[in-house]
């Protein structure tokens, strides 16, 4: 934004600095001179006339005060604005650091805690999020490019083959090119909802966590009954607010994934519900391969599967952790994975309870 040039704070400080003094040595000056006027002042006998008299005697007196307390001020407040504005000074060469690219720099303002600490602090923990959040968005445009080139790059080799060899059946190449094309879309829709879910821009309803857990394992019962794992699904009701398309959503993911990433046989998942006096709280258990701490730490980033995961037929496109974290944090909440000591993963997802009010 364009602005017309104008006085720097420093300067406006001293200038109000010097002004305040001379004000005040102005009006004890006054003061004084009413004093003498009226022979107040105790202790001391002055010997004049009239007030002719005392004005000329005290007027250079005064103005000799007034000159003084006029360099004093605007020299004692130059020093002293600099002094003061010293940390701002600061904070406004980390903020032109940032603007300019370089989210790597702190201010890191030392001394006891003030106005402008304060401020310092806040602008590090920003700085800090932001470059975090960057770092992010940066890995997450890198991994979509390479998801979204994968099926583009199987087409383009299949229809060159087809082309090539205008004597193949058409019957397994449309099947191909079929599968590919739904995988693109299924990746290209989960972007979508990641993005809506980032936005927040979503309307916010009364909504039971226990019921949406219910419905999304009713969903999924098909897969693991076909892939040999029991379901178990258990909690009180547990009321929040937000989307219940959203909310169906990060439990069907949750549990998608704890279905697909489970034991080849005589495997489980435990899904439990339950509300807390400050936040609605969901756990979404399975058995599996044991995991350590370093992988499941990344699992809720986009397009990443974790050990061996991506060569399953259930592999999916590296998305449902991350859609549901972004779900949980769009609707102030938090999702966080732990390994299970016997295998497998926890997934507990906590939201902020319901107003008394919410559902009337």
């Amino acid at each position: 934004m364009a602005r017309a040039p104008g006085l720097s704070v420093r300067l406006k400080l001293t200038l109000s600095y010097a002004g305040f003094l001379m004000l005040a040595g102005a009006v004890l000056l006054v003061v004084g001179y009413f004093s003498l006027s009226r022979g107040v002042h105790p202790g001391v006998v002055f010997m004049v006339r009239s007030h002719a008299d005392l004005l000329r005697s005290f007027a250079p007196t005064a103005a000799v005060v007034m000159a003084f307390l006029l360099v004093f001020g605007l020299v004692g407040g130059w020093f002293l604005a600099g002094h003061m504005l010293a940390p701002l000074t600061r904070i406004t060469d980390a903020t032109r650091m940032a603007a300019n690219g370089s989210l790597a720099h702190r201010i890191q303002l030392p001394g006891r805690s003030d106005e402008f600490r304060e401020l310092a602090d806040a602008f590090d923990t920003m700085l800090a999020r932001l470059e975090a959040h960057v770092a992010e968005q940066q890995r997450f445009a890198a991994n979509a490019s390479h998801e979204l080139r994968t099926p583009l790059a199987i087409t383009q080799t299949l229809l060159e083959v087809a082309r090539n060899d205008p004597s193949r059946a058409n019957g397994e190449l449309v099947e191909r090119l079929h599968a590919v094309n739904a995988r693109a879309i299924d990746l290209t829709e989960a972007l979508l909802l990641l993005s809506r879910a980032d936005a927040r821009s979503f309307t916010r309803e009364h909504v039971d966590l226990s019921l949406v857990a219910e419905e999304a394992a009713e969903t999924l019962l098909p897969l693991a009954e076909e892939r040999g794992l029991t379901v178990e699904t258990s909690g009180d009701a547990t009321p929040t607010v937000g989307s219940h398309a959203l909310l169906l959503q990060l439990s069907t993911n949750l549990l998608h994934n704890a279905i697909v990433h489970n034991l080849p046989e005589q495997g489980a998942v435990w899904v439990t519900t339950s509300a807390q006096p400050t936040s609605a709280v969901l756990t979404v258990e399975n058995t599996g391969e044991k995991l350590n701490g370093q992988v499941v730490a990344t699992l809720a980033e986009p397009f990443q599967r974790g050990t061996k995961r991506v060569r399953t037929d259930y592999a999916g496109i590296g998305l449902g952790l991350a859609i549901a974290k972004s779900i949980a944090q769009a609707h102030d909440g938090t999702l966080t994975l732990t390994p299970r000591a016997a295998g497998g993963l926890r997934a507990t997802v906590q939201l902020p309870a319901a107003p008394a009010h919410a559902g009337r």
